[in-house]
């Protein structure tokens, strides 16, 4: 079965970018290569801070819209909950991979 992610990428100014993939390895790597979003790029968002995974394609895209429609405070509030030290998600992450290592917090919802 397909997965979807939603996930938050930061810099080392805590800088928020919020995004939705099917392949969450690739995308990752593509913000930390600085391709495909001229934003990430442009702020070097290269740190994988939250993700959350689901089958569903249309509840990934209202998820996105809905953290995207938060206030910067509840976005921090959601990292800190299962992120408080701002770890670098993908950090042992290869680009080979295909799915998420299971050393990382994953949300489903």
């Amino acid at each position: 079965m397909k997965s979807y992610y939603v996930y938050i990428m930061t810099n080392l100014s805590k800088t928020l970018y919020t995004g939705v993939t099917n392949d969450l390895i690739r995308r990752v790597f593509e913000h930390k290569q600085g391709v495909g979003s001229q934003f990430t790029r442009k702020y070097r968002m290269t740190r994988l801070v939250h993700f959350e995974e689901t089958q569903d394609v249309q509840a990934a895209l209202t998820r996105e819209k809905q953290i995207k429609g938060w206030t910067r405070a509840k976005k921090l509030d959601l990292i800190n909950a299962n992120n408080p030290a701002w770890k670098d998600l993908a950090t042992d992450w290869d680009a080979s991979e295909r799915q998420p290592s299971a050393r990382t917090v994953v949300e489903k919802f």
